[in-house]
């Protein structure tokens, strides 16, 4: 008879125990394959949105950018009803594009809503504060509004972002005479037509001259105007009105006359 002897370094413990068979009933079947489907479900949806993410992270410039020109289209010809509605598409689309928002602010502006136009021209300033644009869009809207005092402010800031924008100047000069100080809107009107000798610097210049009885330097001013354009009306009209002042009685009937044929009148 052999006699077996336990082997001392054997736990009996670790003897790997008989596997137990669980019954797998059709409740735990359709349990597991719920949570399958649940989770492909949504591995699809997240798939599906990051697809739709990045198609519209894509498309939207691409839409923004359709709807900004056309924007653009409807202001060039006036249409500013048109023109705002395209904008705001564009914006809804892509908020950062600060050039609709200048846009809308200058459709505003056109269509008599400056007052609607101030928070467009605000939000260029804060795309874009280095540049004097914002700054002198809002200070012109504004000076539509008569703020004479916040014009100056906006324009002083426009001179700051870019010392040699004779815009800003313009725009200056203009709030400070309407304020009542044609003198020293005079200065701004000089240093602007120094940087930037074009017509309307030159009128409005012409046009401050006339204010303070400076009828000859006026007279010098909107011939410059009337060589540079020389179908526009107001400038006959204000050169009539200093020629009329200096006792030019035949130049002044002939210039009236000739800036009504002009305005069609």
């Amino acid at each position: 008879m052999i006699e077996i002897v336990p082997d001392p370094d054997v736990n009996p413990a670790d003897d790997p125990q008989p596997l137990v068979l669980i019954p797998v009933t059709a409740e735990d079947v359709a349990r597991r394959s719920r949570r399958i489907y649940s989770t492909l479900i949504v591995a699809v949806l997240t798939i599906l949105a990051i697809a739709g993410y990045l198609y519209k992270r894509y498309t939207d410039p691409l839409n923004a950018k359709a709807s900004f020109d056309a924007g653009t289209r409807s202001f060039k010809i006036a249409r500013y009803n048109q023109a705002i509605l395209s904008f705001d598409r564009a914006i809804s689309l892509k908020p950062d594009l600060v050039d609709a928002y200048l846009l809308r602010g200058k459709s505003y502006v056109g269509n008599a809503q400056p007052d609607l136009a101030l928070q467009d021209f605000s939000k260029v300033i804060e795309l874009r504060p280095s540049d004097p644009t914002g700054w002198i869009e809002r200070g012109k809207a504004y000076l539509e509004l008569n703020n004479f005092y916040v014009a100056i402010a906006d324009a002083s800031a426009a001179v700051a972002a870019n010392p040699r924008e004779s815009a800003a100047y313009n725009l200056r000069g203009a709030a400070i005479r309407k304020s009542g100080d044609p003198k020293k809107a005079l200065e701004d009107f000089n240093r602007a037509v120094a940087l930037e000798p074009n017509a309307d610097n030159y009128y409005q210049r012409g046009a401050t001259y006339q204010l303070l009885g400076e009828h000859r330097l006026a007279i010098a001013d909107f011939d410059q105007v009337i060589d540079m354009i020389p179908d526009l009306g107001n400038a006959f009209f204000a050169r009539a009105e200093s020629r009329r002042a200096l006792g030019d009685i035949a130049g002044a009937v002939e210039d009236h006359r000739h800036g009504r044929i002009l305005d069609g009148k």
